[in-house]
């Protein structure tokens, strides 16, 4: 099965059509406001009212309380929540299909995965760093997200860019790749070149 490729920290229109055209399967729209890459909900429905039909679009949060959870979902509209801090499992019930962050520093990072494979749609492995919760440029030991694929869907991010992806698909071969930083012009902003080699690279494995 060919890989899927989500572009995450979509801010404006032209990015997110842009990584339309070239072929990604799915958007993230970033609600926590540590991140340079943040959007208001008005933001993200915008962008995402004229989005074309079977493009996902996918909600990042990070230690937000449910209730604003789900007033963002009925705001924007989107599909799917990754929720990307240190929530448990018994925070995991929302209205939408679940992507469970993880962010890897050894093996044993895996070890809460086994709390929720039966709650989640996917896991998105991430490089752990103490003071940021994703779009770091970094990337983990490749082997522990193979290992990881038996608890069900994996999505490989941290630190992937044009030059490495393809080789982390032929490493790993996950359910999807995550990109943010690896293609942008500056934090917020996607450089459309570095975008399209990104997919094109990704989906040519």
């Amino acid at each position: 099965m060919q890989v899927k490729v989500k572009i995450c920290g979509i801010t404006n229109p032209d990015d997110a059509r842009a990584a339309v055209d070239f072929g990604a399967d799915a958007l993230g729209f970033v609600f926590f406001a540590g991140s340079p890459r943040c959007v208001s909900p008005e933001v993200a429905a915008a962008i995402i009212g004229k989005l074309p039909p079977f493009t996902a679009t996918i909600g990042v949060f990070v230690n937000e309380e449910p209730k604003q959870v789900e007033k963002t979902i009925t705001a924007t509209g989107i599909d799917v929540v990754q929720f990307h801090g240190e929530e448990p499992p018994e925070m995991c019930a929302i209205s939408r299909r679940l992507i469970k962050a993880i962010r890897i520093k050894s093996l044993e990072s895996l070890d809460p995965l086994e709390h929720y494979k039966n709650i989640v749609s996917a896991f998105l492995l991430d490089t752990f760093t103490p003071d940021l919760f994703g779009g770091t440029g970094r990337i983990f030991n490749w082997d522990v997200a193979t290992y990881a694929k038996q608890f069900g869907n994996i999505i490989l991010a941290g630190g992937l860019t044009p030059e490495n992806v393809a080789n982390a698909v032929r490493h790993v071969r996950p359910y999807a790749v995550d990109v943010s930083s690896g293609v942008e012009s500056e934090k917020g902003k996607k450089d459309h070149k570095k975008m399209k080699a990104f997919i094109e690279k990704a989906k040519g494995v």
